[in-house]
């Protein structure tokens, strides 16, 4: 068998991974990368970027159908249709490019990838199962675990024909006339939302008594609203018991009552779980929080010099956060002194309207004792919102009432997702509310309801 040494070994090539891998290239470490699938993993392959890419053709779609019945812009077109076969190859195409992009940049900073599965001897020794059978001994110095996590499966519904996990509602065949998707986070309505805007009747069953339940009520109701505009069924505080091709999905209510939605297709997006099994992980004997590894500030696991980033972590599963700590664990190994404690972290919904949370909600801020004030500014008072046909939901701010110190910030509306990084920045500068109010937004833009929300919770707004 062939070996090699190497002062770091990354498993994993998704997001957190082969930033790490860059980074340490860019420092000097002699690194080697492992990965079995394909760079980028679950979120430039499988997640994030392709379920965009569906959801903007969908977007797209339903806005030209809308147009088709008579638009208040004075815009006529005939009837669309669309060739879904040309949207997947499309999709696959910036996955393509994208994947391809990540490949250059890991060999401009020298790092040697290995396509294959790894295999855990130890915490200094990994064997590759390369393609075509030849394998791999690796010794390393440094082993950073960035394994990911992957869709959480029913016993009652395995994935396979009509049960698609969300990576097969991404690539469709066909667009199915009726589509059940069991489970209302982030994942199962924008994917729902996506196939309704493409003319699926779409029928949501969710377990918890509302959408999107780990988000604030007042959040989610533009969302809700959009759905039942839109023509989703939702059976809310029900669960699925089974699924047969004569009858469809089977649910029952809180009563104890059960009956059958029909349904070509089936959606199962009820979480997703951390990839521990399968590569000799347990050999290893590492601390574990619950189900995922347990890590200090430092992204350290309980063995010395071996590290952990991203979803097999731990909450939140996001490709940002596990970007941010791949960037840490290396120029850590490189002796600088570094520790992952964000002040923030965002998380967006791409449903639409979309969602955006950053730092604490009103609710949290009371859950946590702090003395708070909060302000929304609603897009129905905003000039822009009103030229992009987008006037439904707004945007909050929390803030400490002693020194105004800005803890929080919600949006729920069309576009709202690129307003994170400001709502981040200024969490992460420590801005109070007279800084954000003080500060000069381009007009007429979105981005005008955060002054304005600052100055409302100040008690100044001008445009409300």
């Amino acid at each position: 068998m062939k070996e090699i040494t190497t002062r770091l070994l990354v498993i994993g090539g998704g997001p957190g991974g082969y930033v790490a891998a860059i980074r340490a290239g860019q420092l000097g470490i002699p690194t080697v990368l492992a990965e079995g699938a394909h760079l980028g993993g679950t979120c430039l392959n499988i997640g994030c970027i392709p379920s965009k890419a569906l959801i903007h053709a969908a977007h797209e779609f339903e806005r030209a159908r809308h147009q088709a019945q008579g638009s208040p812009l004075g815009i006529r077109v005939q009837e669309p249709s669309i060739d879904i076969a040309q949207t997947v190859r499309w999709k696959d195409g910036i996955v393509k490019r994208l994947s391809g992009g990540v490949a250059g940049l890991l060999r401009k900073a020298g790092v040697q990838v290995l396509k294959g599965w790894a295999r855990i001897e130890d915490g200094k020794t990994v064997t590759v199962q390369a393609e075509g059978g030849e394998s791999v001994r690796v010794r390393c110095e440094h082993l950073l675990l960035a394994t990911g996590s992957e869709p959480v499966e029913l016993p009652s519904m395995p994935f396979g024909g009509a049960i698609w996990s969300s990576t097969d509602a991404l690539s469709p065949d066909v667009v199915p006339k009726r589509l059940v998707v069991v489970g209302a986070g982030y994942i199962g309505l924008e994917l729902g939302m996506a196939y309704r805007k493409l003319g699926v009747e779409v029928t949501v069953v969710e377990a918890a008594q509302r959408v999107l339940p780990s988000y604030d009520e007042e959040l989610t109701q533009p969302v809700l609203d959009a759905l039942q505009k839109s023509g989703v069924v939702l059976h809310l505080g029900c669960s699925v018991q089974g699924y047969d091709a004569k009858h469809g999905v089977h649910v029952r209510n809180a009563r104890a009552d059960e009956f059958a939605l029909p349904a070509e297709r089936v959606l199962v997006a009820v979480g997703r779980r951390p990839r521990t099994a399968g590569f000799g992980l347990e050999s290893l004997q590492l601390d574990m929080a619950g189900r995922y590894l347990a890590v200090d500030a430092h992204c350290r696991t309980s063995m010395r010099n071996v590290w952990a980033i991203g979803d097999v972590t731990g909450e939140p599963m996001l490709a940002h956060r596990a970007m941010a700590q791949g960037e840490c664990v290396a120029e850590q190994i490189a002796g600088q002194s570094r520790r992952f404690e964000p002040m923030a972290i965002p998380a967006v919904c791409f449903t639409d309207p979309e969602v955006v949370v950053v730092g604490k909600t009103p609710g949290e801020a009371r859950a946590a004792g702090l003395d708070c004030i909060d302000a929304a500014f609603p897009f129905s008072a905003n000039g822009r919102a009103m030229t992009l046909e987008a006037t439904g939901g707004f945007v909050r701010v929390v803030a400490r009432r002693d020194n105004h110190l800005i803890l929080g910030w919600q949006a729920v509306g069309q576009g709202v997702a690129e307003l994170a990084a400001a709502f981040t920045q200024s969490i992460e500068m420590g801005a109070r509310l007279e800084d954000v109010a003080g500060t000069i937004h381009a007009h007429p833009t979105l981005g005008e309801a955060v002054q304005e929300a600052a100055l409302r919770a100040l008690g100044h707004a001008v445009h409300i």
